[in-house]
């Protein structure tokens, strides 16, 4: 386990609209539009929700941290939001506005030249209580990967029941 690198998280955050234009962009509305369980969201859901967190979440929060106003509490964050933020659109139209709008958020993050005490610097959860910026920028990370892997099983578990005996082998198929 490392330690929290802003330029290391900058890394991974640059690359998730590459990453995931790379693995859904050139499928048919058969991968993209289907969920793997009731309930659940499809890709074209999960891009929906990282344009989301774009406009609502990260830069805003960050914002809200840096300033150390008096009231340091975010605003409550809508994970569900996208369903109705992406009707109408395809997933061409996601994919193309996340990609332009992530560079954007990192131009921003990156002008602030961020020294190690502002990283500490607290803002308030309304469910978690005081945060940290590094808090908040590691969550950024980590909740882009986890979505990449959460695409990975739903387009994995497409063919769950076609792989027969290797369901033993993969265990993708068991998230």
């Amino acid at each position: 386990m490392s330690k929290f690198n802003l330029e290391k998280s900058i890394e991974i955050l640059e690359q998730t609209p590459a990453t995931v234009r790379s693995l859904l962009g050139n499928l048919s509305d058969d991968w993209t539009l289907t969920k793997s369980e009731e309930n659940s969201w499809s890709p074209f859901d999960v891009i929906g929700h990282y344009i989301h967190a774009e406009e609502a979440d990260w830069i805003p929060r960050a914002e809200i941290i840096l300033a150390q106003g008096e009231n340091r509490a975010f605003e409550p964050f809508d994970r569900f939001a996208q369903f109705e933020l992406s009707k109408g659109k395809t997933l061409a139209e996601l994919l193309e506005t996340f990609a332009e709008m992530r560079p954007k958020s990192l131009e921003t993050l990156k002008s602030w030249n961020l020294t190690d005490d502002q990283l500490q610097l607290k803002g308030i959860h309304p469910e978690f209580g005081e945060v940290t910026l590094e808090q908040l920028i590691s969550t950024w990370v980590v909740h882009d990967l986890t979505h990449i892997r959460q695409l990975s099983i739903i387009l994995a578990k497409h063919y769950s029941e076609s792989v027969g005996p290797w369901t033993a082998y993969l265990s993708i198929l068991k998230s």
